[in-house]
Protein backbone atom coordinates (compact mmCIF):
# COMPACT_ATOMS: atom_id res chain seq x y z
CA UNK A 1 0.00 0.00 0.00
CA UNK A 2 1.52 3.67 -1.14
CA UNK A 3 1.97 5.72 2.05
CA UNK A 4 4.13 8.73 2.96
CA UNK A 5 6.70 7.13 4.56
CA UNK A 6 7.10 5.21 1.17
CA UNK A 7 7.04 7.66 -0.38
CA UNK A 8 9.89 9.38 1.49
CA UNK A 9 12.47 6.21 1.84
CA UNK A 10 11.09 4.47 4.97
CA UNK A 11 10.61 0.58 5.04
CA UNK A 12 9.98 -2.27 7.31
CA UNK A 13 11.44 -1.71 10.49
CA UNK A 14 10.63 -4.27 13.96
CA UNK A 15 11.68 -0.91 16.12
CA UNK A 16 9.75 2.19 17.28
CA UNK A 17 10.94 4.83 14.09
CA UNK A 18 13.57 2.49 13.72
CA UNK A 19 15.59 3.17 16.36
CA UNK A 20 18.40 0.97 17.02
CA UNK A 21 17.50 -2.08 18.70
CA UNK A 22 18.80 -3.09 22.46
CA UNK A 23 18.50 -6.49 23.36
CA UNK A 24 20.57 -6.56 26.82
CA UNK A 25 19.06 -3.85 29.27
CA UNK A 26 22.26 -5.05 30.86
CA UNK A 27 24.15 -2.75 28.74
CA UNK A 28 22.02 0.37 27.66
CA UNK A 29 23.57 3.18 26.85
CA UNK A 30 21.25 5.60 25.94
CA UNK A 31 19.31 7.80 27.76
CA UNK A 32 15.41 6.22 26.56
CA UNK A 33 14.54 2.92 26.18
CA UNK A 34 11.09 2.11 25.05
CA UNK A 35 9.85 -1.29 26.38
CA UNK A 36 6.72 -3.10 25.38
CA UNK A 37 4.63 -5.97 26.74
CA UNK A 38 0.95 -7.78 25.49
CA UNK A 39 -0.07 -7.06 29.29
CA UNK A 40 0.60 -8.06 32.61
CA UNK A 41 -1.98 -8.64 34.76
CA UNK A 42 -5.21 -9.99 32.98
CA UNK A 43 -8.66 -10.43 34.31
CA UNK A 44 -10.22 -13.73 33.25
CA UNK A 45 -12.90 -12.22 31.13
CA UNK A 46 -10.59 -10.56 28.97
CA UNK A 47 -6.67 -12.11 28.90
CA UNK A 48 -4.67 -10.00 27.17
CA UNK A 49 -7.17 -8.18 25.08
CA UNK A 50 -4.69 -5.44 24.18
CA UNK A 51 -1.62 -8.09 23.17
CA UNK A 52 -1.26 -6.44 19.73
CA UNK A 53 -0.72 -2.69 20.89
CA UNK A 54 2.93 -2.41 20.83
CA UNK A 55 3.64 -4.25 17.43
CA UNK A 56 0.45 -1.83 15.91
CA UNK A 57 2.34 1.19 18.07
CA UNK A 58 5.76 0.00 15.97
CA UNK A 59 4.19 -0.64 12.43
CA UNK A 60 2.67 2.86 12.29
CA UNK A 61 5.87 4.67 13.95
CA UNK A 62 8.12 2.94 10.79
CA UNK A 63 7.32 5.72 8.53
CA UNK A 64 9.37 7.94 10.60
CA UNK A 65 12.43 5.88 10.02
CA UNK A 66 13.87 7.34 6.87
CA UNK A 67 13.10 10.79 8.53
CA UNK A 68 14.39 10.65 12.06
CA UNK A 69 16.49 13.88 11.01
CA UNK A 70 13.80 15.64 9.09
CA UNK A 71 12.06 18.89 11.12
CA UNK A 72 9.08 18.06 13.30
CA UNK A 73 6.57 20.62 13.95
CA UNK A 74 4.87 19.94 16.82
CA UNK A 75 8.50 19.89 18.65
CA UNK A 76 10.43 22.69 16.41
CA UNK A 77 13.34 20.54 15.61
CA UNK A 78 14.34 17.14 15.10
CA UNK A 79 12.76 14.17 17.16
CA UNK A 80 16.08 13.39 18.36
CA UNK A 81 18.76 16.55 19.39
CA UNK A 82 22.20 15.71 18.68
CA UNK A 83 23.69 13.38 20.79
CA UNK A 84 20.46 12.15 22.77
CA UNK A 85 20.06 8.52 22.20
CA UNK A 86 17.04 6.25 21.80
CA UNK A 87 17.05 2.71 21.99
CA UNK A 88 13.93 -0.10 21.37
CA UNK A 89 14.34 -3.24 23.55
CA UNK A 90 11.58 -5.06 22.18
CA UNK A 91 9.22 -6.70 24.54
CA UNK A 92 9.31 -7.89 27.47
CA UNK A 93 8.42 -11.84 27.63
CA UNK A 94 4.97 -12.76 29.68
CA UNK A 95 2.30 -14.96 29.88
CA UNK A 96 -1.68 -14.56 30.91
CA UNK A 97 -0.55 -17.76 33.01
CA UNK A 98 1.33 -16.11 35.37
CA UNK A 99 0.84 -12.69 36.38
CA UNK A 100 3.17 -12.30 39.36
CA UNK A 101 6.15 -13.31 37.10
CA UNK A 102 4.67 -11.08 34.38
CA UNK A 103 4.90 -8.25 37.34
CA UNK A 104 8.45 -9.23 38.45
CA UNK A 105 9.79 -9.32 34.75
CA UNK A 106 8.12 -5.86 34.15
CA UNK A 107 9.80 -4.16 37.36
CA UNK A 108 13.08 -5.98 37.30
CA UNK A 109 13.14 -4.78 33.25
CA UNK A 110 12.30 -1.02 34.46
CA UNK A 111 15.02 -1.27 37.23
CA UNK A 112 17.59 -1.80 35.03
CA UNK A 113 16.56 1.14 32.72
CA UNK A 114 16.67 3.15 35.88
CA UNK A 115 19.78 1.68 36.98
CA UNK A 116 21.35 2.94 33.46
CA UNK A 117 19.96 5.97 33.99
CA UNK A 118 17.72 6.37 31.21
CA UNK A 119 14.05 7.02 30.42
CA UNK A 120 11.72 4.10 30.45
CA UNK A 121 8.80 4.37 27.94
CA UNK A 122 6.97 1.32 28.28
CA UNK A 123 4.26 0.27 25.06
CA UNK A 124 1.18 -1.96 26.09
CA UNK A 125 -0.36 -3.73 26.18
CA UNK A 126 -3.01 -3.04 29.33
CA UNK A 127 -3.65 -0.57 31.93
CA UNK A 128 -2.16 -3.18 34.75
CA UNK A 129 1.51 -2.68 33.21
CA UNK A 130 2.04 0.85 34.88
CA UNK A 131 1.54 -0.84 38.33
CA UNK A 132 5.40 -2.67 38.48
CA UNK A 133 7.07 0.14 36.41
CA UNK A 134 5.94 2.33 39.59
CA UNK A 135 7.33 0.19 41.92
CA UNK A 136 10.82 -0.27 40.21
CA UNK A 137 10.94 3.89 41.20
CA UNK A 138 9.93 2.38 44.95
CA UNK A 139 13.19 -0.17 44.70
CA UNK A 140 15.50 3.20 43.64
CA UNK A 141 14.35 4.90 46.81
CA UNK A 142 13.20 8.01 44.20
CA UNK A 143 10.01 9.79 45.05
CA UNK A 144 7.76 10.59 42.56
CA UNK A 145 4.43 12.35 41.11
CA UNK A 146 1.96 10.39 38.80
CA UNK A 147 0.11 12.53 36.23
CA UNK A 148 -2.77 9.65 34.54
CA UNK A 149 -3.86 10.79 31.47
CA UNK A 150 -7.12 8.81 31.57
CA UNK A 151 -10.90 8.43 30.11
CA UNK A 152 -10.72 6.53 33.89
CA UNK A 153 -9.60 6.73 36.89
CA UNK A 154 -8.67 2.89 38.01
CA UNK A 155 -9.42 3.43 41.92
CA UNK A 156 -11.22 -0.07 42.22
CA UNK A 157 -9.45 -2.03 44.91
CA UNK A 158 -10.40 -5.17 42.87
CA UNK A 159 -12.60 -6.78 39.86
CA UNK A 160 -13.44 -10.53 39.48
CA UNK A 161 -11.09 -10.97 43.02
CA UNK A 162 -7.98 -9.68 40.93
CA UNK A 163 -6.29 -6.79 42.93
CA UNK A 164 -3.61 -6.06 40.80
CA UNK A 165 -5.19 -5.89 36.90
CA UNK A 166 -6.13 -2.13 35.08
CA UNK A 167 -9.00 -1.21 37.15
CA UNK A 168 -6.73 -0.50 40.90
CA UNK A 169 -3.70 0.72 38.86
CA UNK A 170 -3.77 4.02 40.68
CA UNK A 171 -4.84 2.78 44.32
CA UNK A 172 -2.10 0.50 43.90
CA UNK A 173 -0.21 3.43 42.98
CA UNK A 174 -1.61 5.24 46.11
CA UNK A 175 -0.32 2.59 48.76
CA UNK A 176 3.37 3.00 47.26
CA UNK A 177 5.34 4.95 49.57
CA UNK A 178 7.04 6.94 47.06
CA UNK A 179 3.99 8.35 45.51
CA UNK A 180 4.00 11.67 46.71
CA UNK A 181 1.59 13.01 44.45
CA UNK A 182 -1.26 11.88 42.08
CA UNK A 183 -3.07 14.35 39.62
CA UNK A 184 -5.39 12.60 36.78
CA UNK A 185 -6.46 14.13 33.93
CA UNK A 186 -9.46 13.04 31.14
CA UNK A 187 -12.05 11.48 33.15
CA UNK A 188 -15.51 11.27 31.93
CA UNK A 189 -18.31 9.11 31.05
CA UNK A 190 -19.44 6.27 32.70
CA UNK A 191 -16.55 3.90 33.79
CA UNK A 192 -16.37 0.88 36.45
CA UNK A 193 -16.05 3.76 39.51
CA UNK A 194 -17.68 3.94 42.39
CA UNK A 195 -18.92 7.06 43.89
CA UNK A 196 -16.90 5.33 46.92
CA UNK A 197 -13.21 4.94 44.75
CA UNK A 198 -14.36 8.33 44.15
CA UNK A 199 -13.82 9.73 47.55
CA UNK A 200 -11.07 7.21 48.48
CA UNK A 201 -9.26 8.79 45.75
CA UNK A 202 -10.21 12.31 47.07
CA UNK A 203 -9.38 11.47 50.85
CA UNK A 204 -6.18 10.38 49.71
CA UNK A 205 -5.37 13.59 47.79
CA UNK A 206 -6.11 12.96 44.29
CA UNK A 207 -6.78 15.88 42.26
CA UNK A 208 -9.11 15.66 39.44
CA UNK A 209 -9.06 17.43 35.81
CA UNK A 210 -11.96 16.02 34.20
CA UNK A 211 -12.32 16.10 30.29
CA UNK A 212 -14.99 18.56 30.32
CA UNK A 213 -12.56 20.98 32.10
CA UNK A 214 -10.10 20.15 29.67
CA UNK A 215 -11.88 21.22 27.11
CA UNK A 216 -13.46 24.20 28.56
CA UNK A 217 -10.71 26.12 30.28
CA UNK A 218 -7.42 23.78 28.50
CA UNK A 219 -4.67 21.55 30.90
CA UNK A 220 -3.36 24.60 32.69
CA UNK A 221 -4.95 23.56 36.25
CA UNK A 222 -3.31 19.98 35.57
CA UNK A 223 -0.20 21.94 35.17
CA UNK A 224 -0.78 23.88 38.41
CA UNK A 225 -0.97 21.15 40.18
CA UNK A 226 2.42 19.37 39.63
CA UNK A 227 4.73 20.75 41.76
CA UNK A 228 7.94 22.62 40.82
CA UNK A 229 10.81 20.23 40.00
CA UNK A 230 9.25 16.98 40.44
CA UNK A 231 10.21 13.91 38.87
CA UNK A 232 7.27 12.69 37.01
CA UNK A 233 5.68 9.24 35.48
CA UNK A 234 2.98 10.15 33.15
CA UNK A 235 0.34 7.23 32.36
CA UNK A 236 -1.29 7.59 29.37
CA UNK A 237 -3.91 5.22 28.55
CA UNK A 238 -4.85 6.16 24.66
CA UNK A 239 -8.83 6.11 25.55
CA UNK A 240 -8.40 9.63 27.21
CA UNK A 241 -7.97 10.80 23.43
CA UNK A 242 -11.20 11.34 21.94
CA UNK A 243 -12.50 8.06 19.51
CA UNK A 244 -13.06 10.83 16.36
CA UNK A 245 -9.17 10.00 16.17
CA UNK A 246 -8.53 6.99 18.87
CA UNK A 247 -11.12 4.18 17.85
CA UNK A 248 -8.65 1.61 18.99
CA UNK A 249 -10.04 0.91 22.79
CA UNK A 250 -12.35 -0.78 24.35
CA UNK A 251 -14.23 1.93 26.01
CA UNK A 252 -14.53 4.31 23.35
CA UNK A 253 -16.49 7.54 25.26
CA UNK A 254 -17.01 10.85 23.14
CA UNK A 255 -15.61 14.07 24.38
CA UNK A 256 -12.12 13.15 25.02
CA UNK A 257 -9.39 15.32 24.38
CA UNK A 258 -7.23 16.15 21.26
CA UNK A 259 -3.79 15.37 20.47
CA UNK A 260 -3.24 18.96 20.91
CA UNK A 261 -4.15 18.80 24.63
CA UNK A 262 -2.05 15.80 24.96
CA UNK A 263 1.18 17.21 23.94
CA UNK A 264 0.51 20.78 25.47
CA UNK A 265 -0.04 18.90 28.85
CA UNK A 266 3.06 16.72 28.10
CA UNK A 267 5.23 19.39 27.01
CA UNK A 268 3.56 21.97 29.76
CA UNK A 269 4.67 19.47 32.48
CA UNK A 270 8.21 18.69 31.28
CA UNK A 271 8.75 22.71 31.28
CA UNK A 272 7.74 22.07 34.99
CA UNK A 273 9.45 18.92 36.19
CA UNK A 274 11.42 16.41 35.09
CA UNK A 275 9.59 13.34 33.23
CA UNK A 276 11.18 9.92 34.70
CA UNK A 277 9.24 7.43 33.02
CA UNK A 278 6.02 7.58 30.22
CA UNK A 279 3.71 4.62 29.17
CA UNK A 280 1.03 4.27 26.44
CA UNK A 281 -1.19 1.26 27.13
CA UNK A 282 -4.53 -0.28 26.55
CA UNK A 283 -4.18 0.40 22.92
CA UNK A 284 -6.17 -2.30 20.97
CA UNK A 285 -5.54 -3.02 17.85
CA UNK A 286 -8.85 -5.11 16.75
CA UNK A 287 -10.98 -2.00 17.40
CA UNK A 288 -9.07 0.34 15.14
CA UNK A 289 -10.62 2.12 11.98
CA UNK A 290 -8.09 2.04 8.71
CA UNK A 291 -4.86 2.72 11.41
CA UNK A 292 -5.78 5.99 12.26
CA UNK A 293 -5.42 5.25 16.01
CA UNK A 294 -1.93 3.57 15.29
CA UNK A 295 -0.78 6.94 13.52
CA UNK A 296 -1.95 8.75 16.49
CA UNK A 297 -0.45 6.16 19.14
CA UNK A 298 2.62 6.87 17.22
CA UNK A 299 2.90 10.63 16.55
CA UNK A 300 2.23 11.27 20.53
CA UNK A 301 4.33 8.31 21.20
CA UNK A 302 7.12 10.09 19.16
CA UNK A 303 6.18 13.73 20.04
CA UNK A 304 6.71 12.30 24.15
CA UNK A 305 10.02 11.06 23.14
CA UNK A 306 11.05 14.11 21.47
CA UNK A 307 10.06 15.95 24.57
CA UNK A 308 11.61 13.60 27.15
CA UNK A 309 15.10 13.75 24.54
CA UNK A 310 15.27 17.79 25.19
CA UNK A 311 15.10 16.85 28.79
CA UNK A 312 18.12 14.59 28.35
CA UNK A 313 19.50 17.14 26.68
CA UNK A 314 19.37 19.90 28.77
CA UNK A 315 20.69 17.98 31.14
CA UNK A 316 23.92 16.85 29.67
CA UNK A 317 24.57 20.97 28.85
CA UNK A 318 24.12 21.91 32.23
CA UNK A 319 26.65 19.04 33.30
Amino acid sequence: MASLGAMFGAGQVDTFMGLPACRDLAAVEAQIVILGAAGCTPYPSVGFYCAGGPAAIRAAGAAYAANLGHMNFDLGGPILPEGVVAVDAGDIAVSEDDASGNRARLRAAVGQVLAAGAVPVLIGGDDSLPIPMLQAFGDTGRRVTILQIDAHIDWRDEVQGERWGLSSTMRRASEMAHVERIVQVGQRGIGSARMADVTDAQDWGVEFVPAGEVARAGVWRAVDLIPEGADVVICLDVDALDPAIMPAAIGRTAGGLSYWQVMELIGAVAEKGRIVAFDMVEFMPERDIDGLGAMVAAQVLAGAVGIIARQAQGVADAG
